[in-house]
């Protein structure tokens, strides 16, 4: 029986990291497991040039706390006013690692994103051209489309033809939640990747709403039926290379989840690599976690695994904080439901 794991130290692709007391109270609880991070540009207002993005990278590492090390890697949010000039000067000059494609309204802070499609298309392709990969959040937001459904027809209705008319277009689907989208990564090519978060890997939807509503495992997208749950898990688990780790750890402080219109996002940086080793354990398939965490991010990203290692032992149940004091008010930690056994040793 495996009671000890090595691994190179993961990184997270798809990271909510927010601005001010809630970045300060945050950042300590990625950069403690992970090297580094795509961070989310969603910010208000949204980081959409190459100059906000390089003002919100210095106030990252300026919360930074000392003796930690964390790299962030910086995403523009795509407008339809985005300038090409400017996304490739940002590329190029290594400041940004990817830009983000937010359908607007279809989350938090997306009400800048995108609506014709159309109108994006020169920056999609010079993206293709100079190989930087477009970071998509996966789901259509016409009201008559079923909130369970949007991920799939999203599929059909932009993403396919996005493709299609971009040859060489790098995509990550982020956070995917339908066996839908696993198939359809699973059928493409080497330029299609796809992130699976932490919680999509351990709730479905009657998590959220059996016994009464549990605001926080509310998130966007929504966790779906218990078969695309398992088709998730498949995925993760399975080895396949285009599947990687993106927590989409997304904060809010309590008071903005616990009312009547609360905010969606699960808070999973704390105790994260707790639970992949759970899920991965039960699953068998705890020799599959370093490239789901570690290897298989890097290599779509063209990066360089990181050379520095993290340490897993198993016994009594873990002990993680259930909440994260901020300034701004309390930000409650997520919660699998069940006991941990899998604890990252630290110094």
């Amino acid at each position: 029986m495996t009671n000890t794991l090595t691994l190179r130290r993961p990184d997270d692709w798809h990271l909510h990291l927010r601005d001010g007391a809630v970045l300060t109270a945050v950042l300590p609880e990625t950069a403690r497991d992970f090297a580094r991070a795509i961070i989310m540009p969603n910010l208000v207002p949204p980081v959409i040039t190459g100059d906000q993005a390089a003002a919100y990278r210095d106030r990252i590492l300026a919360a930074l706390p000392q003796g930690m090390s964390f790299e962030p890697l910086m995403t523009l949010y795509l407008t339809e006013d985005t300038d090409p000039d400017d996304v490739a000067a940002a590329a190029a000059s290594g400041l940004v690692t990817a830009v983000k494609l937010y359908p607007a309204g279809a989350t938090t802070n997306s009400n800048s994103g995108v609506r014709d499609f159309d109108n994006v298309r020169a920056v999609l392709e010079r993206m293709a051209e100079i190989g930087l990969p477009l970071c998509v959040h996966g789901e259509v937001t016409d009201p008559e489309i079923d909130i369970f459904d949007r991920e799939a027809v999203f599929i059909d209705r932009v993403l396919d033809p996005i493709r299609r008319a971009t040859p060489g277009l790098r995509v990550v689907m982020e956070h995917v939640t339908t066996s839908d989208a696993v198939d359809y990564v699973k059928a493409g090519n080497d330029d299609l990747a796809a992130t699976i978060t932490t919680h999509h890997l351990v709730i479905n939807r009657n998590h959220i709403l059996v016994g009464g509503i549990k605001p926080h495992y509310y998130c966007l997208p929504v966790a779906k039926r218990e078969t695309h749950r398992l088709a998730l898990r498949d995925a993760a688990t399975s080895g396949h290379p285009r599947f990687f780790l993106g927590t989409d750890s997304a904060p809010h402080v309590d008071p903005l989840k616990e009312n009547s219109c609360g905010c969606a996002g699960c808070f999973t940086a704390t105790n994260t690599m707790s639970v992949l080793a759970e899920v991965f354990e039960q699953d068998g398939a705890l020799d599959k976690l370093e490239g789901f965490t570690s290897l298989n991010g890097p290599a779509f990203y063209r990066l360089p695994v990181n050379e520095a290692s993290i340490t897993l032992t198993k016994g009594e149940p873990v002990t993680y904080p259930e909440k994260i004091a901020c300034d701004d008010g309390p930000i409650t930690v997520f919660d699998p439901g069940y006991p941990l056994h899998w604890a990252v040793q630290r110094d």
